[in-house]
């Protein structure tokens, strides 16, 4: 079958133009048949886990879960903003466990990942995080504490801004997305 052709199918199915014919059928057996994140309804990498899927809300363009090895825990709730990214082996925790009975979930704030962000491989967003608009967060960055303003890029453990991204240029890119 041409490219043309291959589109045109992935067209007919809804299924992404980027993302190969083996991984929408990975995802069929892993999702439909053996039942694992059963209740999401984006196709998921079949290596990656999303708890609590009901209280995770995502923008345009997104899909968390899509990079291998993706763990989101949305108990106390996630969101993702329009086109933000989500590298492989991502972490996002919305709770952690009592620090006396670790069989409880504390409870917090939920995350807010702002739209045009970029979570780079191995980053880890801790729960009650508010990440603004057009924040990158280096791979292996472990993120505790709120970057809400946006329009930078993060790195480290625990994560610091490294750079300030430039607002205009920013937000001349969202202005093509519309």
């Amino acid at each position: 079958m041409d490219e043309l052709g291959k589109f045109e199918l992935k067209k007919l199915f809804g299924f992404r133009k980027e993302m190969s014919f083996g991984f929408y059928l990975t995802d069929f057996l892993f999702r439909k048949i053996l039942r694992q994140n059963a209740a999401i309804k984006w196709a998921v990498h079949h290596t990656s886990t999303i708890h609590c899927s009901e209280k995770l809300i995502k923008g345009k363009n997104v899909f968390p879960g899509d990079s291998p090895g993706v763990y989101i825990n949305a108990i106390n709730g996630v969101s993702i903003g329009d086109y933000t990214n989500i590298g492989p082996n991502v972490g996002i925790l919305s709770t952690n466990h009592d620090f006396i009975n670790n069989d409880l979930q504390s409870t917090a704030v939920p995350i807010e990942i702002g739209k045009f962000c970029w979570l780079g491989m191995g980053a880890i967003i801790l729960p009650g995080i508010k990440l603004g608009d057009f924040t990158i967060v280096g791979a292996g960055a472990i993120v505790t504490k709120s970057f809400a303003d946006g329009y930078c890029v993060l790195a480290g453990n625990p994560a610091k801004v490294i750079t300030n991204l430039n607002k205009e240029e920013c937000n001349a890119f969202a202005e093509t997305k519309k």
